[in-house]
């Protein structure tokens, strides 16, 4: 039985199946931690977080999951105010595909449109993100960690 503060959610919700399955595929288990954590306090927002960017949006044609996350990136970078979303998205981004110097390039070009301080701010986030992901990374021979 599901805990009492879980999303509310019809078997029969494709859009949630939907997106959950797409958020599995391009954030992995760090998705899954962003909706966990809203368990306590708004479960039913996390129902709409993996049901409309996820399931409606990120599921249509046209565009592929790498060129959603660059525009994903360079839309938070700009923004300035969502570090943590920024990480996640950065995460995501080198999960399908896009290069760290492609990422710091794209945060770079920020600067032209939304100012230095959300440009430098992106490149923090990043930096972190990259650092996080090189510890995580086993060194050649030895087994990545638990």
């Amino acid at each position: 039985m599901p805990p009492t503060n879980a999303p509310a959610v019809p078997a029969e919700d494709s859009r949630y199946a939907r997106g959950l399955a797409r958020l599995k595929e391009i954030d992995g288990a760090a998705g899954e931690a962003v909706v966990a954590s809203l368990a306590d306090i708004a479960p039913d927002f996390a129902r709409h977080l993996i049901e409309f960017p996820f399931g409606d949006i990120y599921s249509r044609p046209g565009l592929d999951l790498r060129a959603r996350e660059i525009g994903t990136v360079a839309a938070l970078t700009a923004m300035g105010t969502a570090a943590p979303q920024l990480a996640v998205h950065i995460r995501a981004a080198l999960n399908v595909g896009v290069r760290r110097e492609e990422l710091v390039e794209l945060i770079m070009q920020m600067a032209v449109y939304a100012g230095f301080p959300a440009a430098l701010n992106g490149l923090a986030v990043a930096r972190q993100v990259f650092a996080q992901a090189e510890a995580q990374t086993p060194a050649h021979g030895e087994a990545a960690p638990a």
